[in-house]
């Protein structure tokens, strides 16, 4: 096959630029920002006395590395040099990194106080410049979802994932002009961790801008916990796969594409619709039943699609299906506490559908899936949330919030001790709806027996996906 030659958009061969983490100057980078992290507080500071300092700061100058003035000035101008070093690598990023050293140097001189790296993130334009393959190297103080919960420094270089075949569905069906889909080349401690985002509303700024311009998604990540999770899922269940979906999980780019799909699909499906509310609920207070619908509601919504993509012969559409299903069904619901796990809800949910229109039966401690149902009683599901979210647009947010627990309660059992379950009766309805959200029990609808069994089973599995890599994603021993 003839390789194609994909350039940027200042004309750089994309196909043979230099990586990024060969140059010396990015060991120069992490070891930097390493070594300042440990200093900074929870709000990205440092606070030379000590009185203020995070965990980090703490175990730290447990072991002799107290923050001081000097080795932190010090550290600061290796992290601005290193910079300055492999932007030349990525000319492309040229503007936001004059802007990024100039944040980085003045966060030093103005005395290491709360970190405000607005210019920078102003600067940085991802999703301006979509080209599959096209590196980046990022640094900002920041917060990494479902990982370190500080506004710490983080460092990382990535690739964008923008295949010909992607660019042209965004382009004719599903325009959403802020989705990046990006894949890890390497990074800081922050994302040793199973945080598989890059946000820009994460980073430490004095202000929040007017808009995002991008939002980044590590489908390499989400592949590998997938094959990796969904592979001891298979074993331990006895599933009979397709021999097609078999060899999809086996395979990560396979995976990633097929990740990348769903992840633009579902980022966009956030702002359309019949909704009743604002889907991302800022600002907003809500019963996490709430969330995990809207999540699964974007889910869904994905599958659906596939399931058109593929009986229009596009390849990636049927992969897509049994990515969200056994993603859903297998990692969510066995992930994480069970403190308002709306994600978890959202595959506790799922599975139940399935299993109560006997599309999935555990029966003979084997897991049974009717391959040929399972499409349409999906979309069944996502036809009744559709339906849910129509209706509420005329109800007000209490009675909303009540038609929603009645669709969940439907298929799954709410905690004996539930005050909701048993109706407005039990809710003193003259507080704000806001208020009642404190008589949700913090595990509203507990895992059922069969979730129960499998999270012990798979706990380990779950666990070793920390960190995990495309390089990284070989099976788990039992």
């Amino acid at each position: 096959m003839t390789e194609i030659l994909v350039q940027d958009a200042v004309g750089a061969d994309v196909s043979t630029a230099a990586k990024v983490i060969d140059h010396p100057a990015w060991s120069e980078l992490k070891n930097a920002v390493e070594e300042i992290r440990v200093w900074q507080s929870a709000d990205g500071s440092i606070d030379f006395s000590g009185a203020g300092a995070g965990a980090a700061a703490e175990s730290a100058a447990d072991a002799g590395a107290a923050p001081d003035r000097a080795a932190a000035q010090a550290a600061v101008e290796r992290m601005a040099a290193a910079v300055e070093q492999l932007s030349p690598l990525l000319p492309h990023d040229a503007a936001y990194h004059r802007a990024l050293v100039a944040d980085l140097r003045r966060w030093a001189d103005g005395g290491f106080e709360v970190p405000d790296f607005l210019d920078s993130l102003l600067a940085f334009q991802p999703a301006a410049n979509r080209v599959d393959g096209l590196q980046h190297l990022v640094l900002f103080p920041m917060y990494t979802q479902n990982g370190n919960p500080d506004r710490n420094f983080e460092a990382v270089v990535l690739k964008m994932v923008w295949p010909q075949w992607l660019a042209e569905l965004e382009a004719t069906r599903y325009d959403n002009p802020l989705f990046c889909g990006i894949t890890f080349e390497d990074f800081t401690a922050g994302y040793d961790t199973n945080s598989a985002v890059l946000f820009p509303e994460t980073i430490a700024v004095r202000e929040a801008p007017e808009r995002f311009s991008w939002g980044g998604i590590f489908c390499d990540r989400e592949a590998a916990r997938f094959r990796r999770v969904t592979e001891a899922a298979v074993d331990l269940l006895g599933i009979d796969l397709p021999e097609d979906i078999q060899a999809m999980v086996g395979d990560q780019h396979r995976c990633e594409q097929a990740f990348v799909l769903w992840d633009m699909v579902h980022d966009r499906t956030h702002s359309h619709g019949d909704l009743p509310f604002d889907p991302f609920m800022i600002k907003q207070r809500q019963p996490f039943w709430m969330y995990g619908l809207e999540e699964l509601r974007c889910d869904l919504t994905a599958f659906k699609e596939a399931v058109k993509l593929e009986s229009e012969g596009n390849p990636h559409g049927r992969d897509v299906q049994y990515a969200v299903l056994f993603d859903r069904m297998f990692r969510f619901p066995v992930t994480g506490d069970r403190v308002r796990n709306y994600d978890g809800l959202g595959g506790q949910l799922l599975f139940a559908y399935l299993h109560k229109h006997d599309v999935v039966r555990w029966t003979d401690n084997t897991l049974r899936i009717d391959w040929e149902r399972a499409p349409q009683v999906t979309n069944q599901l996502c036809a009744e949330i559709e339906k849910l979210y129509r209706d509420g647009i005329d109800r007000p947010k209490l009675v909303h919030w009540f038609a929603a627990y009645d669709l969940v309660s439907t298929y799954l059992a709410p905690h004996p001790g539930s005050r909701w379950a048993k109706g407005p009766d039990a809710l003193d309805l003259s507080l704000p709806p806001r208020k009642l959200v404190d008589d949700v029990l913090p595990d509203e609808f507990p895992l059922s027996m069969f979730y129960e069994a499998l999270a012990k089973k798979l706990k380990h599995v779950i666990a070793s996906a920390k960190g995990i890599t495309a390089d990284t994603v070989g099976p788990v021993a039992a």
